[in-house]
């Protein structure tokens, strides 16, 4: 009788849960993977909705088979993650009003059971927290190194942080107290984001737990080296949205990228032909920092340590033209568009 008790109550709880939260996918052709994460979304949450950024692939059709609410973006405007974030919690907010929270995934992750019960729990009883993140795992990090690569990406500290990634529970009160992302934003709307719940009073946390499984399917080194360029041009933004203090938003990243992708190469080429070659030698540089940070994670204990050094030290390159397409596209007033690593 005690466990039948117990049962009935986990159902409730489980209820109780269940019609708190929404959620809101995004994708553009994702395929099968779409089905995966629609799928396993609708055991969890009681609203889906499916914000498609021009699919041809039936992603919009199946969408709508699930039940799935299903929002369309104009191609006209030019798509970002963050205008189809936008665009799903206002289709949320509209369809269920009631809804506290809204668990923010992509089309091409699949949503942990449990995941749901542990970050509502969370957020319930820590009023001032904006979002919940869990621990994100890539679902074949062996099928190559740039799989991997995000793998140890994604496991941030566990604990207070700074900012989300784009998969997180979010508290919908929170998130339209600040406008949302910003819409314009081709990468790192997120962290963005985190400023502003920050300065507004609100706190990010990072749960010990187990949350999404991401199938990124990156094989090939033009998908790696264009994810990296979307990275060196969030991180010339960031820095120029919020780099003044006390934020001081990826200054030191960006910092970094000039020095190791433009400054260092610069000079060594510059000054090859007044030097007779000498300055060249400012390029051994580069291997000398893989081999202190391969040895470094070799201390801690990571996993493939030179592959991840040397990865590193190379993404300083492809970050760097991010970063000066920002720069060109600032200065210009010609904003740069959307960059996809997964068409590459």
């Amino acid at each position: 009788r005690t466990k039948q008790h117990v049962r009935e109550g986990v159902r409730r709880m489980s209820a109780a849960i269940r019609s708190s939260v929404g959620a809101v996918a995004i994708g553009k052709n994702e395929g099968e993977r779409l089905k995966v994460c629609l799928q396993s979304l609708a055991r969890q949450v009681s609203h889906v909705v499916y914000v498609d950024s021009g699919s041809s692939d039936g992603s919009v059709e199946f969408a709508r088979s699930v039940d799935a609410d299903v929002v369309e973006l104009d191609p006209a405007i030019p798509f970002t993650a963050a205008r189809a974030r936008n665009a799903g919690v206002e289709r949320l907010a509209q369809i269920a009003s009631e809804l506290k929270y809204a668990q923010l995934i992509d089309g091409d992750c699949e949503l942990v059971e449990g995941w749901v019960e542990e970050a509502v729990g969370f957020l319930d009883t820590n009023e001032e927290y904006a979002a919940a993140a869990g621990r994100l795992r890539e679902r074949f990090p062996d099928a190559s190194v740039f799989n991997y690569l995000c793998d140890v990406e994604w496991n941030t500290p566990v604990g207070e942080a700074k900012s989300c990634g784009g998969i997180a529970m979010m508290r919908i009160r929170a998130f339209e107290s600040v406008g949302g992302f910003l819409p314009d934003l081709i990468a790192g709307e997120e962290p963005e984001l985190c400023v502003r719940l920050r300065r507004a009073g609100w706190k990010i946390r990072r749960l010990d737990e187990e949350m999404a499984l991401h199938d990124v399917a990156m094989t090939r080194v033009s998908q790696w080296w264009r994810r990296a360029m979307r990275a060196g041009h969030a991180y010339a933004e960031g820095s120029y949205l919020h780099g003044a203090p006390p934020e001081r938003m990826w200054v030191r990243e960006s910092r970094r990228i000039v020095a190791w992708g433009l400054l260092l190469p610069g000079l060594a080429l510059a000054f090859g032909p007044l030097t007779n070659g000498l300055s060249l030698l400012l390029l051994l540089a580069y291997p000398v920092n893989v081999i202190r940070i391969a040895l470094r994670l070799q201390r801690e204990g990571k996993a493939r340590p030179w592959a991840l050094a040397f990865f590193l030290m190379l993404g300083k390159l492809p970050e760097a033209i991010g970063w000066m397409r920002f720069q060109y596209g600032r200065r210009t007033g010609k904003r740069s568009s959307i960059i996809e690593h997964k068409r590459a």
